[in-house]
């Protein structure tokens, strides 16, 4: 099949791309490949009952499928330039935020109408942090919630599906450059197109990384973040989550000035499993509806590794953490944040003891023996420095669940136009190794899809 522009991914970026084709020239011929499912067939097997923990799916729902990884978190937007990729490097930052705000337009759309925009415009908390050598991030945070943003995924998919044609479980094995433009080669055969976007997000790291082997374009390393997932109780964290709901906030540690920040906020969310190329680590999810709420509140603290030469392998750094988190915990590992300060494993008696109820069934067992002690150094300073402004962050019974790493791809050459050193080829989204969020990644797909319908 020849089209104009095939599109490999159908997270974020990808979506997003082929909304605004769509929009911008339905007469395109365009489609998406997608080696997950689609949305309506996305289902982890864990249930809580009979199965407790991941089972290691050779495609991992929450992970692939329509909506990318971005399908069952807690749907959050940030607009910002100050953290979630450095897409504004390459477009300028008026008009990243402008695509923000036009991808948040999208979503109210599309069924996120009445979901609560939050923003850390004129609170006081931003000089509370100050006062305890913490900075909070600025940002505007459009909250759908899982629920929410499943609602907003399936409609966007409604208005694509009969325009655009979808190949789902058909994961891409090579992109290859021809005279008028690229072949893309699958499993039972291969397709051509003018334009080619790739868009295949953290979990395809390793596949960029071998299409920019195969078709020689430029890339550099990128860093890798590790931490864990904090939960504790709500109430702890309610007067940062009611006014910010997200708070993004960095400290730079006094031992080795390392900077560990906090990530993807949940407030009375849940903890759950990830499965990336077979490695099981932790996240967390909120829903919009306050019915589906818990008692709980869960969030990353992470810490940023970047690599000199000659070392690259960034990635390969963290995944090997993460095995040695499941080779000791059959998967993700939690932690009574007292245990870990006296020196001693959690086990299963202390765990079903513990005053916060964990949401994630993980094993019991000691973070110390998995996380470097300089990255576990950082993490437990970060939780008193955060006890100055949530008292209750460092008490004993605070869980921390291990390992939690957001794996960035290697930063993949692109211009201005987010396209590499072979014209017509474009790389977005988090696969590019330059957006690290929902809101970046969509932005990037529709600054794509302009460029191509614009026909310059």
């Amino acid at each position: 099949m020849k089209y104009d522009v095939i599109i490999i991914g159908a997270g974020p970026g990808g979506i997003f791309s082929a909304y605004e084709l769509m929009e911008k020239k339905p007469e395109l011929k365009v489609a998406v490949f997608e080696g997950g499912n689609p949305l309506e067939s996305r289902k982890c097997p864990i249930d809580g009952d009979k199965v407790k923990s991941c089972i290691k799916c050779p495609t991992c729902s929450i992970m692939s499928g329509f909506g990318g990884a971005g399908a069952f978190s807690d749907g959050k937007y940030n607009i910002t330039n100050d953290f979630g990729g450095t897409l504004h490097e390459h477009i300028g930052k008026e008009k990243a935020i402008e695509l923000m705000e036009y991808v948040d337009e999208i979503n109210m759309k599309n069924g996120g109408e009445g979901t609560k925009m939050y923003s850390t415009a004129g609170t006081s908390l931003k000089k509370l942090c100050m006062q305890n050598k913490l900075t909070l991030l600025e940002a505007s945070v459009r909250h759908l919630g899982t629920d929410i943003n499943y609602v907003v995924l399936g409609n966007i998919y409604d208005k694509l599906k009969d325009k655009v044609d979808f190949h789902f479980h058909t994961p891409v094995e090579h992109v290859e450059k021809t005279a008028d433009g690229f072949k893309v080669i699958y499993k039972d055969g291969s397709d051509e197109c003018r334009d080619c976007i790739v868009s295949v997000g953290r979990s395809g790291s390793k596949w960029m990384e071998q299409v920019c082997n195969e078709l020689d374009i430029p890339t550099k390393s990128n860093r890798v973040d590790i931490g864990v997932r904090v939960e504790l109780p709500a109430v702890i964290f309610s007067h940062l989550t009611d006014e910010l709901y997200e708070s993004k906030i960095v400290y730079q540690t006094a031992k080795f000035e390392d900077r560990v920040r906090t990530f993807c906020m949940n407030p009375r969310g849940i903890v759950v499993n990830e499965n990336t190329n077979g490695i099981v680590t932790v996240n967390g999810h909120s829903f919009e509806d306050p019915a589906k709420g818990t008692d709980n509140t869960n969030f990353a603290l992470l810490v940023a590794k970047h690599f000199s030469e000659p070392f690259r392998d960034s990635n390969g750094y963290g995944e090997s953490i993460a095995r040695l988190s499941n080779m000791l915990g059959g998967g993700v590992i939690v932690q009574r944040f007292g245990d870990l300060e006296r020196g001693r494993r959690s086990n299963a008696k202390r765990i079903a003891e513990n005053l916060v109820r964990p949401t994630l069934n993980a094993t019991p067992g000691d973070l110390s023996l998995v996380l470097p002690k300089r990255i576990m150094d950082g993490i437990i300073e970060m939780i008193y420095a955060l006890d100055k402004i949530a008292p209750g962050t460092a008490n004993d019974d605070t869980l921390l669940y291990g390992v939690e790493v957001k794996f960035y791809n290697m930063e993949v050459e692109i211009d201005e136009n987010l396209e590499t050193c072979h014209k017509g080829l474009y790389v977005i989204g988090d696969g590019s190794g330059v957006t690290h969020s929902l809101s970046h990644a969509s932005a990037s797909g529709v600054h794509v899809a302009r460029k191509i319908a614009s026909g310059n």
